[in-house]
Formats: C-alpha cells, sequence, structure tokens
C-alpha cells in the first residue's frame, strides 16, 4: 500500500470516528429473587416523577417493553386485580457531555528526487563542437512531518430500568416486594432517546427477570433482529 493510500485510510477512520457509528454499547445489570420466576401475569406502569400512563412517550416505550416481556413467556394482564407483577418502567437521558482530544494528521510533501534523466544535442561547427543539454528530475514524495488538530466530541448518558414488583403481596398487605430489576445504561453521540430506547431494550431482553451476576455489554446495531422485533418491525419466531 502506497503511502498516500495509508494517509487516506488514516484519514477516513478519524472521520468515522468523528460521526455517529452504527453499533451502540449497552451495559446491562439484572438482578432476581428466587420468586422471580414463579410470577408471570403483570402490568405496567410509569416510574418517572410526573410521568401518568396516558403520557405519550411512555406509551411508546411501554409498547417497547411489552413485546419483550411477552417474548420471554410473561402474560399482560388486561385486568390488573388478576396480575402477579407490577412492571415499573423509568427511562432518561444526561445532559451533553462535550470533551476534547487531540490526534495528529501526516503532512504529504516532496522528500527528495527519485530520477534524473538528461537529454541534449550536439552541435559540430568545423572543428569544434558544442552540447547544449537539459536534465529533468523526478521528485519523491512521501511524509514530511506531523501536523496536531484539536477535535470534540459530545456524549449522552441513556437509561432504562425495568423493575418488577408483587402486585398480590402488595393488596394484600402494602407491603413492596421487589421481585427483579434490570438496569440499562448506555452512553453514545445520539441524543435521541426515541431512537436508542428500542437498542437499550433490545439488549435486555434475554436478561430480564435473570441475574447477571455482574454488567453485561451488548452490542447492536439499529438493524439488529432483536431491536426490530422490540419495535415491531419483526416478528420473533417461536
Amino acid at each position: 500500500m502506497s503511502v498516500k493510500a495509508i494517509i487516506s485510510a488514516f484519514l477516513l477512520i478519524l472521520t468515522s470516528c468523528a460521526t455517529t457509528g452504527g453499533q451502540f454499547h449497552v451495559n446491562v445489570s439484572s438482578l432476581a429473587s428466587s420468586a422471580a420466576n414463579e410470577k408471570g401475569t403483570y402490568f405496567l406502569l410509569p416510574g418517572n416523577d410526573g410521568v401518568t400512563f396516558e403520557d405519550l412517550q411512555f406509551q411508546e416505550y411501554a409498547a417497547y417493553v411489552k413485546r419483550i416481556l411477552d417474548a420471554e413467556g410473561f402474560i399482560y394482564a388486561p385486568n390488573v386485580k388478576n396480575a402477579d407483577v407490577a412492571v415499573i418502567l423509568s427511562y432518561g437521558i444526561g445532559e451533553p457531555q462535550t470533551t476534547q482530544y487531540t490526534y495528529s494528521l501526516p503532512v504529504w510533501g516532496q522528500t527528495g528526487v527519485s530520477a534524473a534523466r538528461t537529454s541534449g544535442t550536439v552541435s559540430v561547427y568545423g572543428n569544434t563542437a558544442t552540447y547544449s543539454g537539459n536534465t529533468t528530475y523526478t521528485p519523491s514524495y512521501g511524509v514530511t512531518g506531523m501536523t496536531s488538530h484539536v477535535g470534540t466530541e459530545t456524549t449522552y448518558d441513556r437509561y432504562a430500568q425495568i423493575a418488577g414488583f408483587d402486585y398480590q403481596t402488595f393488596l394484600k398487605s402494602q407491603k413492596v416486594v421487589e421481585l427483579w430489576k434490570t438496569t440499562i445504561t448506555s452512553t453514545g453521540s445520539s441524543g435521541d432517546l426515541r431512537r436508542v430506547f428500542p437498542i437499550l431494550i433490545g439488549a435486555a431482553s434475554p436478561y430480564i427477570a435473570k441475574n447477571t451476576g455482574k454488567a453485561i455489554l451488548v452490542k447492536l446495531s439499529e438493524n439488529d433482529k432483536t431491536v426490530r422485533i422490540v419495535k415491531g418491525e419483526q416478528e420473533e419466531k417461536k
């Protein structure tokens, strides 16, 4: 590969780093009690302060959560009184965080001479000869130095939390018993929570009502099958 091609590839990498990538890195941490798998009939409630069930954003996000709960074997209860689990959904996005970074770029220029070619003519006048010549030099090019640059990057912390509580115990004794809790976080350049939320939920899908033992890193793209199922764009095959 030529030096010029290497520089072009280097510039391409820098450009791609400055734009939003297609893959999202999501951290999922889930806790579950021993009774988590015994309770499967549920209803959904908003967990954010000031958000009601009628909130349009909550309804959109709740539809995503309902799809993964149904896919994991939970059963939505049309009648709240018959539900075993009250599922509380919370979500949000942090303030933009801007950081600076430095990077270097190579400078392309002439480094020397790669070849020289001389041509000319000889003129004869009686017993005298003269020569007239011209030398053409072919320059060589390459990296002559490096320049430093400063870039900025803005990121957002995105999160969602889905928690299940024993609803029948609450009805009987007003005691709040948490059955399971799944916390989902991601940091990236997109500040559009509506765009990122299906990816958060898709990443959490296999871990709902389970104990992960630690935070699990999940890498998903927007076109991933799991994300498409969350959005309702593709049905899950049973």
